[in-house]
Protein backbone atom coordinates (compact mmCIF):
# COMPACT_ATOMS: atom_id res chain seq x y z
CA UNK A 1 0.00 0.00 0.00
CA UNK A 2 1.37 3.70 -0.60
CA UNK A 3 -0.40 7.09 0.18
CA UNK A 4 -1.64 7.66 -3.12
CA UNK A 5 -3.58 4.24 -3.21
CA UNK A 6 -5.40 6.03 -0.42
CA UNK A 7 -6.76 9.19 -2.20
CA UNK A 8 -4.24 11.66 -1.49
CA UNK A 9 -3.53 14.17 -4.08
CA UNK A 10 0.33 14.31 -6.37
CA UNK A 11 0.87 17.44 -4.25
CA UNK A 12 0.39 15.97 -0.95
CA UNK A 13 2.19 12.48 -1.73
CA UNK A 14 4.74 14.52 -2.92
CA UNK A 15 5.60 16.30 -0.13
CA UNK A 16 5.00 13.18 2.21
CA UNK A 17 7.59 11.33 -0.05
CA UNK A 18 10.30 13.73 0.25
CA UNK A 19 9.50 13.83 4.52
CA UNK A 20 11.26 10.17 3.65
CA UNK A 21 7.93 8.45 3.77
CA UNK A 22 6.66 5.54 1.44
CA UNK A 23 4.24 3.32 3.20
CA UNK A 24 1.37 4.37 5.49
CA UNK A 25 1.58 3.27 9.26
CA UNK A 26 -1.72 1.05 10.85
CA UNK A 27 -3.39 4.59 11.83
CA UNK A 28 -2.80 6.15 8.71
CA UNK A 29 -4.06 3.63 6.71
CA UNK A 30 -6.95 3.14 8.68
CA UNK A 31 -7.87 6.98 9.69
CA UNK A 32 -6.59 8.67 6.09
CA UNK A 33 -9.65 6.88 4.20
CA UNK A 34 -12.05 7.20 7.39
CA UNK A 35 -11.51 11.04 7.28
CA UNK A 36 -11.58 11.69 3.07
CA UNK A 37 -15.00 9.34 4.22
CA UNK A 38 -16.21 12.85 5.68
CA UNK A 39 -17.51 11.38 8.73
CA UNK A 40 -16.45 11.91 12.62
CA UNK A 41 -13.75 9.75 13.69
CA UNK A 42 -12.25 8.40 17.36
CA UNK A 43 -8.95 7.24 16.28
CA UNK A 44 -7.19 5.15 19.22
CA UNK A 45 -3.00 5.78 19.13
CA UNK A 46 -0.27 6.11 20.99
CA UNK A 47 2.63 8.76 20.16
CA UNK A 48 4.90 7.57 17.66
CA UNK A 49 2.68 5.89 15.62
CA UNK A 50 2.28 8.21 12.94
CA UNK A 51 -0.70 9.23 13.70
CA UNK A 52 -0.10 13.36 12.96
CA UNK A 53 0.18 12.53 9.21
CA UNK A 54 -3.17 10.67 10.08
CA UNK A 55 -5.33 13.49 10.39
CA UNK A 56 -3.25 16.45 8.70
CA UNK A 57 -2.57 14.65 5.55
CA UNK A 58 -6.64 13.89 4.65
CA UNK A 59 -7.38 17.16 6.78
CA UNK A 60 -5.24 19.10 3.94
CA UNK A 61 -6.62 16.70 1.00
CA UNK A 62 -10.24 17.67 2.07
CA UNK A 63 -9.56 21.30 2.17
CA UNK A 64 -7.65 21.62 -0.87
CA UNK A 65 -10.18 20.12 -3.30
CA UNK A 66 -13.26 21.80 -1.44
CA UNK A 67 -14.77 24.22 -4.26
CA UNK A 68 -16.93 25.59 -1.64
CA UNK A 69 -14.16 26.98 0.37
CA UNK A 70 -11.89 28.25 -2.72
CA UNK A 71 -14.70 30.57 -3.77
CA UNK A 72 -15.32 32.05 -0.28
CA UNK A 73 -11.26 33.54 -1.01
CA UNK A 74 -11.02 37.32 -2.89
CA UNK A 75 -7.94 39.60 -2.88
CA UNK A 76 -9.58 41.88 -0.11
CA UNK A 77 -11.28 39.48 2.40
CA UNK A 78 -8.69 37.51 4.42
CA UNK A 79 -8.90 33.66 4.86
CA UNK A 80 -11.41 32.57 7.47
CA UNK A 81 -10.03 29.75 9.68
CA UNK A 82 -11.48 26.62 8.18
CA UNK A 83 -9.82 23.28 10.02
CA UNK A 84 -9.05 23.98 13.83
CA UNK A 85 -6.31 21.45 15.69
CA UNK A 86 -6.50 21.38 19.31
CA UNK A 87 -3.15 20.32 21.35
CA UNK A 88 -2.28 20.05 24.82
CA UNK A 89 0.97 21.81 24.94
CA UNK A 90 2.97 24.25 22.80
CA UNK A 91 5.79 21.93 21.76
CA UNK A 92 2.99 19.61 20.74
CA UNK A 93 1.07 22.31 18.77
CA UNK A 94 4.33 23.44 17.18
CA UNK A 95 5.56 19.94 16.15
CA UNK A 96 1.87 19.64 14.63
CA UNK A 97 1.47 23.25 12.81
CA UNK A 98 5.07 22.29 11.15
CA UNK A 99 4.11 18.23 10.20
CA UNK A 100 0.74 20.24 8.22
CA UNK A 101 3.19 23.27 6.80
CA UNK A 102 5.37 20.43 4.99
CA UNK A 103 2.41 17.64 4.16
CA UNK A 104 0.75 21.34 2.51
CA UNK A 105 3.63 22.97 1.41
CA UNK A 106 2.44 22.09 -2.36
CA UNK A 107 -1.36 23.16 -1.66
CA UNK A 108 -2.68 26.52 -1.90
CA UNK A 109 -3.42 25.95 1.98
CA UNK A 110 -1.43 27.92 5.15
CA UNK A 111 -1.29 27.37 8.61
CA UNK A 112 -0.25 28.60 11.78
CA UNK A 113 0.34 27.92 15.55
CA UNK A 114 -0.81 29.93 18.67
CA UNK A 115 0.06 29.31 21.91
CA UNK A 116 0.64 30.90 25.09
CA UNK A 117 3.80 31.98 27.41
CA UNK A 118 4.54 34.23 24.64
CA UNK A 119 3.39 37.68 23.73
CA UNK A 120 0.03 37.75 21.74
CA UNK A 121 0.33 40.60 19.58
CA UNK A 122 2.14 38.50 17.51
CA UNK A 123 0.12 36.54 17.08
CA UNK A 124 -2.99 39.00 16.67
CA UNK A 125 -0.77 40.42 13.68
CA UNK A 126 -0.26 36.45 11.79
CA UNK A 127 -4.02 35.76 12.15
CA UNK A 128 -5.16 39.44 10.48
CA UNK A 129 -3.56 37.97 6.99
CA UNK A 130 -6.30 35.30 7.42
CA UNK A 131 -4.90 31.74 8.13
CA UNK A 132 -6.64 28.32 6.21
CA UNK A 133 -5.61 25.46 9.00
CA UNK A 134 -5.21 26.89 12.65
CA UNK A 135 -3.09 24.90 15.63
CA UNK A 136 -3.54 25.95 18.75
CA UNK A 137 -3.54 25.29 22.65
CA UNK A 138 -7.06 25.49 24.37
CA UNK A 139 -6.41 28.58 26.51
CA UNK A 140 -4.65 30.69 24.42
CA UNK A 141 -7.75 29.95 22.16
CA UNK A 142 -10.00 31.38 24.14
CA UNK A 143 -7.69 34.65 24.83
CA UNK A 144 -7.99 35.57 21.16
CA UNK A 145 -11.48 34.63 21.24
CA UNK A 146 -12.08 36.99 24.14
CA UNK A 147 -10.23 39.90 22.18
CA UNK A 148 -12.27 39.10 19.08
CA UNK A 149 -9.24 38.22 17.12
CA UNK A 150 -10.10 35.02 15.94
CA UNK A 151 -13.50 33.68 14.65
CA UNK A 152 -14.32 30.17 14.67
CA UNK A 153 -17.98 30.43 12.78
CA UNK A 154 -16.73 28.91 9.78
CA UNK A 155 -14.70 25.62 11.12
CA UNK A 156 -15.44 23.01 8.90
CA UNK A 157 -12.98 20.15 10.45
CA UNK A 158 -12.36 19.96 13.95
CA UNK A 159 -9.29 17.65 15.16
CA UNK A 160 -8.89 16.80 19.16
CA UNK A 161 -4.92 15.76 19.54
CA UNK A 162 -4.16 13.78 22.58
CA UNK A 163 -7.33 14.31 24.31
CA UNK A 164 -6.78 12.08 26.41
CA UNK A 165 -3.96 14.72 27.87
CA UNK A 166 -5.84 17.51 27.42
CA UNK A 167 -8.45 15.88 30.26
CA UNK A 168 -5.73 15.22 32.60
CA UNK A 169 -3.97 18.90 32.31
CA UNK A 170 -7.92 19.96 33.22
CA UNK A 171 -8.77 21.17 29.87
CA UNK A 172 -12.16 20.03 30.08
CA UNK A 173 -13.98 23.44 30.56
CA UNK A 174 -12.09 25.21 28.07
CA UNK A 175 -12.96 22.57 25.27
CA UNK A 176 -16.63 23.04 26.01
CA UNK A 177 -16.47 26.44 25.61
CA UNK A 178 -14.84 26.30 21.84
CA UNK A 179 -16.72 23.44 21.31
CA UNK A 180 -19.91 26.24 21.60
CA UNK A 181 -18.22 28.75 19.34
CA UNK A 182 -17.85 26.46 16.45
CA UNK A 183 -20.71 25.52 13.83
CA UNK A 184 -23.04 22.49 14.42
CA UNK A 185 -22.09 21.37 10.89
CA UNK A 186 -18.70 20.41 11.07
CA UNK A 187 -16.40 17.46 10.86
CA UNK A 188 -14.73 15.93 14.60
CA UNK A 189 -11.74 13.90 15.06
CA UNK A 190 -10.99 12.89 18.31
CA UNK A 191 -7.65 11.32 18.92
CA UNK A 192 -6.54 9.63 22.13
CA UNK A 193 -4.17 7.51 23.55
CA UNK A 194 -6.82 5.81 25.89
CA UNK A 195 -10.35 5.89 25.78
CA UNK A 196 -11.30 6.34 28.90
CA UNK A 197 -14.49 6.94 30.83
CA UNK A 198 -14.08 10.75 30.11
CA UNK A 199 -12.97 10.19 26.69
CA UNK A 200 -15.81 8.02 25.77
CA UNK A 201 -18.43 10.95 27.24
CA UNK A 202 -16.87 13.34 25.32
CA UNK A 203 -17.35 11.36 21.98
CA UNK A 204 -20.58 10.84 22.62
CA UNK A 205 -21.61 14.59 23.30
CA UNK A 206 -19.80 16.09 20.41
CA UNK A 207 -19.36 13.70 17.54
CA UNK A 208 -22.01 11.82 15.55
CA UNK A 209 -21.65 8.41 14.75
CA UNK A 210 -17.90 8.32 14.46
CA UNK A 211 -16.16 5.65 12.75
CA UNK A 212 -13.95 3.64 15.58
CA UNK A 213 -10.31 3.03 14.94
CA UNK A 214 -7.82 1.81 17.34
CA UNK A 215 -4.75 0.38 16.00
CA UNK A 216 -3.10 -0.75 19.42
CA UNK A 217 -4.31 -2.58 22.90
CA UNK A 218 -5.29 0.17 25.23
CA UNK A 219 -2.16 1.70 27.57
CA UNK A 220 0.17 0.32 25.13
CA UNK A 221 3.57 1.56 24.54
CA UNK A 222 4.11 2.27 20.58
CA UNK A 223 6.60 0.21 19.59
CA UNK A 224 9.00 2.86 18.04
CA UNK A 225 9.12 4.02 21.51
CA UNK A 226 12.41 2.66 23.84
CA UNK A 227 11.50 2.85 27.27
CA UNK A 228 13.95 2.77 30.54
CA UNK A 229 12.72 2.65 34.01
CA UNK A 230 14.98 3.67 36.91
Amino acid sequence: MSFATLGLSEAIVRAVAEQGYTTPTPIQAQAIPAVLGGGDLLAGAQTGTGKTAGFTLPLLQRLSTDKVGSTLRNKTAPRAIRALILAPTRELAAQVEESVRLYGQYTNLNSAVIFGGVGIHPQIKLLANGVDILVATPGRLLDHVGQGTIKLDKIEILVLDEADRMLDIGFLPDLQRILNYLPKSRTTLLFSATFSPEIKRLAESYLQNPVFIEVARPNATAATVEQHFY
